[in-house]
């Protein structure tokens, strides 16, 4: 959590105990704005930097990183809730984000065919497009900024990053200190803390040429519709109401272990996380069993002190959403099969059988620990059930016959299904993004990441020059 101070300083606090951790400069529009022209005067130098060099700056900045891993954990456990195994996840992921782009830096462009006049030479090339405005959430600050940052640099782009006011520290500070101390230039990486009104100015700057917006669907359509009458290019990661589909032949415990983790790793504050089970009505009754079973045994508490399996939600908003989101599911027929009250910072997992279509929570993303259970009698009714939804990140299949997986994973309309797995799973080299309410579409992971953070540059030269009739 944080605090805004009387001087103009963004105070960074430990959820648990409210201990300041550390203190930034909190940034008003004209500042957003100053850093962006700052930014904007970097970009033709680091575009003209070689690949090879940019590429180099990023694997220093990875080691460097894992140089201060534990400092990073504690941060994100302090700062964000994390339990120490997702801590020390992020970290590492958030430096093979930074080796990923280093590749791409250095990566031979695909070839582009040539012009249909022979008498032309051309020039086909991906190029920056200037300054790229990234704003980070709060729940995996350290993977999803440097999933935007490190490719937007490699490729030659300058960045003005926003992390989210609740995680100024591992989602910013630390991204700046890290990247400079590898040798970025200066101007190259500007960051600015704040709340909504920083991120608005970030993304009507006319400096900035494209936004990068993690975060929930209600935001990212504001900033989509801001960017198309600008003109922008945007790229939206958002919310999830993502199936995990349960199907007869599954090894019941093992499709149990992988909805728990799906569902409650983070406290269920992930948007990949398996929210609805979709479960087949022969195996329903054990499938729900077993996953309770899972959930009241995790241990609660403070990961910071404790081997905690279950953090605190972030804030006491987030807590009352979780609750009144639960309370209003039971009262509409949900059967609440265990957890369901707040204790204190914490929500314990709960698992809601008995939901259907016709409730709230069968259709609305509740960002904390809870997974609903829906039966269904066959796979034409299971991908009904998992299309029924305005969202369409990711899906998990789960089943011993991989080839029957494959072949309904092909049915589901997402971004990302995972067959023999839970839906919350992350590869830098892979393209990752939603359709309808959880995005538009692949803007991070290899090929995606280039075609996102460049643009097309055509070159023609004719030789000799040309005469035209008039």
């Amino acid at each position: 959590m944080s605090t805004v101070t009387e001087t103009g300083l963004l105070t960074s606090r430990e959820i648990i105990t409210g201990e300041e951790l550390g203190s930034v400069p909190l940034a008003t529009s004209g500042a957003v704005l100053s850093a962006a022209r700052r930014a904007a005067a970097a970009a033709p130098g680091w575009a003209a930097t070689p690949a090879a060099e940019r590429a180099a700056i990023l694997d220093r900045a990875a080691d460097l990183l894992l140089e201060r891993a534990q400092e990073a954990q504690d941060l994100l456990v302090r700062e964000g809730g994390s339990i120490t195994g997702k801590a020390f996840y992020e970290v590492h992921a958030g430096a093979a984000e930074l080796r990923h782009a280093a590749q791409l830096a250095t990566a031979p462009q695909a070839p582009h065919g040539p012009g249909s006049d022979p008498g032309r030479d051309t020039e086909v090339r991906r190029v920056p497009l200037g300054v790229v405005g990234v704003i980070v959430p709060w729940n995996f600050p350290v993977l999803l900024g440097m999933r935007s940052v490190a490719p937007a640099l490699a490729l030659g782009n300058t960045v003005l990053l926003k992390p989210d006011p609740h995680t100024p520290l591992s989602g910013g500070r630390l991204f700046a200190e890290v990247l400079a101390a590898a040798g970025l230039p200066e101007g190259v990486l500007e960051v600015v803390y704040g709340d909504a009104d920083a991120g608005a100015a970030l993304v009507r700057s006319p400096d900035v040429s494209m936004v990068s917006f993690t975060g929930s669907t209600e935001v990212g359509r504001e900033i989509g519709a801001t960017a198309g009458r600008l003109l922008k290019r945007v790229v939206l990661e958002l919310g999830g109401q993502n199936a995990y589909v349960v199907l007869p032949d599954a090894d019941i415990e093992a499709a149990a272990s992988a909805g728990s983790w799906g569902s409650f790793l983070h406290q269920g504050q992930i948007c990949m996380a398996a929210r609805r089970h979709l479960v087949h009505r022969d195996v329903v009754e054990s499938y729900t069993e077993a996953l309770a079973r899972r959930a009241a045994a995790l241990r609660i508490g403070d990961p910071y002190r404790t081997d905690a399996q279950i953090g605190p939600v972030i804030d006491r908003g987030q807590l009352t959403r979780i609750a009144t989101a639960v309370e209003d599911a039971v009262a509409q027929g949900a059967r609440l099969v265990t957890g369901g009250t707040v204790q204190g910072q914490f929500f314990p997992p709960t698992v809601l059988a008995d939901v259907t279509p016709k409730m709230s929570v069968f259709h609305a993303e509740v960002f904390g620990p809870v997974a609903t259970v829906t039966s269904f009698a066959d796979e034409e009714e299971a991908v009904e059930l998992a299309n029924t939804s305005d969202y369409g990140l990711t899906a998990a299949v789960y089943t011993s016959d991989a080839e029957q997986g494959r072949a309904l994973a092909s049915r589901l309309r997402c971004g990302v299904v995972h067959v023999g797995d839970q839906t919350v799973n992350h590869d830098p080299h892979l393209p990752f993004g939603g359709v309808g309410a959880s995005g538009n579409a692949s803007g991070f992971g290899g090929q995606a990441a280039i075609d996102a953070f460049t643009r097309w540059h055509t070159l023609t030269v004719s030789s000799p020059a040309r005469s035209y009739p008039f």
